[in-house]
Parts: structure tokens; C-alpha cells; sequence
């Protein structure tokens, strides 16, 4: 059975006795933090989304250009 003994001076935090792991046992700091990481994560995945639509636009740009190179090469 798992124990803990409270952090001197830190109401939050617990130490584990049989791992010696420091423990934080504030349930809403904990839902907080899970938010901030979950919106970073969002913000990342939007970034990588755009980033990835800009390559595409890139890679058509450059498809339209050649293209056009090549009509104008036939006259």
C-alpha cells in the first residue's frame, strides 16, 4: 500500500515512501495543465495544417508556372 508524507512548505505536493516521487495532489492545477497542453497540441496540429497547405500551394504554383514557361516556349 502506497504512502505519502507531505513536502515541507508545499501544500500541494506529496512524496511517495515507496518510490520517493514527488506527488502533486491539486486535482485542478492538474485539469489546467491537461487544457494548456491539449490548445498547445490544437495550435501545433493547426500550424502543421497550414504549413502542409502552404507546401501544396507551393508545389501548384510552381506546376502552373512550368506550364506556362512551356506555352510560351511553343510560340
Amino acid at each position: 500500500m502506497t504512502e505519502y508524507v507531505q513536502v515541507k512548505n508545499k501544500d500541494d505536493l506529496v512524496r511517495d515512501t515507496h518510490s520517493n516521487a514527488i506527488v502533486n495532489n491539486n486535482k485542478s492545477a492538474y485539469e489546467l495543465a491537461k487544457k494548456r497542453a491539449e490548445a498547445a497540441q490544437k495550435q501545433r496540429d493547426e500550424i502543421r495544417s497550414a504549413t502542409r497547405e502552404i507546401n501544396t500551394i507551393k508545389n501548384e504554383m510552381h506546376d502552373i508556372k512550368s506550364m506556362l514557361k512551356t506555352l510560351l516556349d511553343r510560340n
